[in-house]
């Protein structure tokens, strides 16, 4: 695991370049990252460059010893190019047009933007592809943050019609999928068909489906674009991208099929103050939800096939979320120490200097803008010379997985039918239950085989397609499936056979009415207790005896064999007792942890993270040896401790 910057050698003068990187080899720092912004200045008029500040800061970091992840600058295209081709830029839901001025102004479906990607990308990959400070490359930066996924342009028009020729191949087998005999909606040409926008009433919802596939998909050609380039000019570097937490609007298990390994950006307290999730807020002002970044962490590991970074890593106050908080002494050693324990090869933090103009002005660094070390400074030293004293091994899979999927998301965006029905949400109350049981998890798409888990949970998952339902058959352990599974076909249509649809080969099932409910609206009783219920609940029919009920007495959840439905959305008090007794049932060992404090395991080794401001004990046993810590975990704190029989280099 090593150590890693964010760095502008642009923003700063020259004279501090060398002062910096050898404060950054003091410091424990390993990896830079750069240029991802840099357009403008590599290019600053058309065809004209100024590679010489470029060429010199990647000599500074190399004479230091540093190693460079060099990132393609087309997150930031410059005003000249907008200037002459203002069509790159896109355009809103409302059929605004973004101007110039921020970040991810362009189009991802704009013929000349690639084109002009092509040249900028293979220019850089030329000159610095086998630079020997240059060890891997960052391709764009934060695809669809600030809502820049779906764009209503023309060119967005045009490739979607292109999309549906290719998916459908005859205009009648559009019809057919969409529904369109539907108010009238009958195509006679591919040519005909709009973007789903600015309708009178709803849009057709197969199509505002099929437009989201359509807008990742083309997020995926134009990372697969650059990457191709990268790969061709600069073979042996490693190609990845930053994603961002509770980024939805493509499919980054699709895209992450084109890099080495996922990275992503972790601002806990950033995403506290800002989701639109009901996180864990109470309590953990300054430390960030006690589950989100871990949640993160363990996608990315599944979006990376194993393998991710954190690219960027909160290192103090942030200039975004509403209260900006600065976070609790020791917070940015327990963010480094837990995204280690999910398997991090490295982090990144960001940034290395407080830069003093611009947007992100009051975005602190490890170092302020007069070059005074911060409060995060202190806290990477601690984590470089702790680091040092302790041997990692290899993060090992799971024995229990949870099923994200990005097309679930667009399905319940589409039609969410309840009010406060939100995925994520939906998710992070299994993972949740998951993790206060002292659970490690990995995150994966339904694609992926699910044989070797002990215990498979699907929060929900509305189409469910015939490879999936295999991967399904084959898992040894107990399946749980959350509500609206099997609730669609691949062409948002209700199944033939009613929900949850294919499911019912092997769970005798059959949802016959559904209901939005308020918060806590009704209950469900399970095993001599009374559990809250709200935002949704199914009218379920089945020959099955039911295994939890409404107060009504009829079924909310049925079991058959080694699968489970459950017809309602489930509280997270409901879900710690019930996945607890799953749990034991296949064998998995479980605790029950208090409020704030999590555990993760690597190879023999545990950890501990204490995200409250009180002091938590440890579920060590009295034969642990403590390399970190003690059995008393002080606020915000941590531990890392092997039990009897674990050596210090497992």
């Amino acid at each position: 695991m090593k150590l890693g910057v964010c760095y502008y050698p642009e923003h700063w003068p020259r004279k501090l370049w060398e002062e910096d990187a050898q404060r950054m080899r003091e410091l424990g720092i390993e990896y830079v990252r750069i240029g991802e912004f840099a357009w403008a200045k590599l290019e600053p008029s058309p065809g004209k460059f100024d590679w010489e500040w470029l060429d010199s800061a990647l000599s500074v970091l190399e004479r230091a010893g540093l190693k460079v992840v060099l990132g393609t600058p087309t997150a930031g295209p410059p005003k000249w190019l907008i200037n002459e081709y203002p069509e790159i830029l896109p355009v809103d839901e409302e059929g605004r047009v973004k101007n110039f001025g921020s970040r991810r102004h362009y189009c991802f479906s704009s013929p000349i933007y690639r084109a002009e990607t092509e040249r900028i990308v293979s220019l850089l990959a030329e000159r610095y592809g086998d630079h020997p400070a240059v060890v891997g490359w960052q391709l764009d930066n934060e695809y669809g943050c600030h809502d820049t996924v779906r764009c209503y342009c023309p060119r967005c028009r045009a490739a979607f019609r292109e999309w549906l020729k290719e998916k459908y191949k005859d205009i009648a087998a559009l019809n057919e999928a969409w529904g369109t005999v539907f108010w009238s909606q009958l195509y006679r040409d591919f040519d005909e068909v709009e973007l789903p926008n600015l309708t009178v009433a709803r849009p057709n919802p197969s199509q505002l489906l099929d437009y989201f596939r359509f807008a990742s998909d083309q997020v995926r050609s134009y990372n697969a674009l650059q990457a191709r380039i990268v790969r061709k000019h600069s073979p042996g570097r490693f190609v990845t991208h930053n994603f961002e937490d509770f980024s939805l609007q493509f499919d980054h298990f699709d895209l992450g099929k084109d890099l080495d390994f996922a990275s992503w950006d972790s601002y806990p307290i950033g995403t506290l103050e800002t989701s639109s999730l009901e996180l864990k807020r109470k309590g953990f002002e300054l430390s960030g939800d006690p589950d989100v970044a871990a949640f993160h962490h363990d996608l990315y590991r599944g979006v990376g096939k194993g393998r991710f970074w954190v690219m960027e890593q909160q290192p103090g106050p942030l200039n975004w979320g509403r209260e900006r908080r600065i976070p609790a002494p020791g917070m940015v050693r327990l963010w480094t120490w837990e995204a280690i324990a999910h398997g991090a090869e490295a982090v990144l933090y960001f940034r290395w200097r407080q830069v003093p103009f611009g947007q992100e002005q009051m975005h602190s660094g490890l170092l302020l803008p007069d070059g005074s070390p911060s409060i995060g400074y202190h806290e990477v030293k601690k984590v470089a010379e702790e680091m040092a004293q302790i041997e990692l091994p290899p993060v090992s899979p799971a024995e229990v997985a949870l099923v994200f999927d990005y097309e679930s998301a667009w399905v319940q965006e589409v039609e969410p039918h309840a009010l406060g029905w939100y995925y994520p949400k939906l998710v992070l109350i299994f993972y949740r239950a998951l993790r206060k049981l002292g659970l490690d998890v990995d995150v994966l798409p339904a694609s992926t085989p699910l044989n070797n888990y002990k215990l498979v949970v699907v929060p929900t998952l509305p189409i469910l397609r015939e490879e999936c339902l295999e991967n399904f058959v084959d898992v040894q352990g107990i399946t749980l499936f959350g509500p609206r599974t099997g609730s669609k076909t691949e062409n948002f249509h209700i199944p033939p056979e009613l929900p949850p649809g294919p499911l019912q080969r092997f769970l005798p099932v059959k949802v016959t009415a559904v209901e939005g409910l308020g918060e806590n609206e009704t209950h469900v009783e399970w095993n001599g207790k009374v559990y809250p219920v709200g935002i949704w609940k199914e009218r379920v029919k089945s020959q099955l005896v039911p295994i939890v009920r409404f107060p009504d007495g009829n079924g909310a959840s049925f079991r058959s064999g080694n699968y489970i439905y459950l017809g309602f959305w489930p509280s997270e008090e409901f879900l710690v007792d019930f996945i607890g007794c799953l749990a034991q049932e296949v064998g998995l060992e479980t605790m029950r942890l208090p409020n704030g404090l999590r555990i993760r395991r690597r190879g023999k080794k545990v950890f501990a993270f204490n995200y409250s401001s009180e002091p938590q004990n440890v579920p060590a046993s009295a034969e642990a040896r403590f390399l970190l810590g003690s059995q008393i975990l002080f606020p915000y704190g941590l531990a890392i401790w092997t039990e009897k029989g674990g050596r210090e280099n497992d």
